[in-house]
């Protein structure tokens, strides 16, 4: 999944047209796209949203924080439908992600889902709390799929007057970032980048979106459809990427025992061949140096 459009939960219209779109996976928002006195009524709506026929894209629900009172209700509502996934908000560290889990096992039990079927995504840098759990993640749960990060939330909980100047984060944020990126790896996990919130700012979207994925995130969220695409593209291989990636984990293939090969005069080891799997993954290819 390279793309995560967030739908608000209380706007059929708003998700009728995110699945006319191109993004691998939907978040059905019952949280701050919600506004306050519509919260019990999202719930509904939401249900309908994920009762809907499905098609190829994810679909993932973002409940209430585990502070709010509204998690388990949230969950009450949606897990019937067997949504994909379930995104956390004010998640702040591993601790979260083990209640989490414990409240997805009851549920998937009470609704004959298969044990487990449910990911888990936490939003981990939404507090200054949480920024000192992003290196905790390894082991939390079998569920975790990856952490996003976000930057609004983190300028309240900082008291920051904003978290960019001229389209570009400042150093708390880009902390936040990195750290989040950091502790993804560190957990196995995937990185998720935050949205974009220059709307009209294409140019500026597909900067953000090929600097993440430079850096080793492997997704990016999105709150405007006209953003899908472009982060699609900068989150899918080119056909010259896969095509290294491809001699990379041949040649290895065809030397099993070596630590170091070369290609085009330039040394490659281990590390090498793991990120060239990584690419091959992420491009589709089932290339012939790769198990099936």
């Amino acid at each position: 999944m390279r793309s995560f459009l967030f739908v608000p939960g209380d706007s059929a219209r708003k998700f009728q047209r995110a699945r006319e779109g191109a993004a691998d996976a939907l978040i059905l928002d019952l949280e701050d796209s919600v506004a306050a006195g519509q919260k019990d009524a999202a719930r509904g709506i939401t249900r309908d949203m994920l009762g809907a026929d499905r098609n190829t894209q994810a679909l993932f629900v973002r409940v209430n924080a585990l502070d709010s009172g509204r998690t388990l209700g949230d969950l009450a509502a949606v897990m019937p439908l067997r949504p994909d996934g379930i995104v956390l908000p004010k998640c702040a560290g591993a601790a979260d992600v083990a209640q989490l889990a414990n409240y997805l096992d009851a549920f998937e039990a009470a609704t004959g889902s298969e044990s487990g079927s449910t990911q888990i995504v936490g939003v981990a840098t939404e507090t200054a709390d949480a920024i000192f759990g992003l290196g905790g993640y390894r082991g939390a749960s079998p569920r975790l799929w990856g952490i996003m990060w976000g930057g609004e939330d983190l300028a309240a909980s900082l008291g920051a007057t904003t978290n960019s100047i001229e389209g570009a984060f400042t150093e708390p944020f880009l902390l936040a970032r990195n750290l989040c990126l950091m502790g993804a790896a560190a957990a196995g996990i995937v990185a998720i980048d935050t949205v974009s919130t220059r709307i009209k700012d294409l140019d500026h979207v597909e900067a953000e979106a090929r600097a993440a994925r430079r850096d080793g995130f492997g997704a990016k969220a999105v709150i405007h459809p006209s953003h899908v695409e472009i982060v699609n593209r900068a989150f899918t291989p080119t056909e010259a990427e896969a095509d290294w990636a491809q001699r990379v984990v041949d040649a290895f293939r065809d030397d099993p025992q070596a630590g170091v090969v070369t290609i085009d005069g330039r040394m490659i080891d281990k590390p090498h061949e793991r990120a060239a799997r990584k690419i091959l993954a992420a491009s589709g290819r089932q290339g012939r140096g790769l198990p099936q």
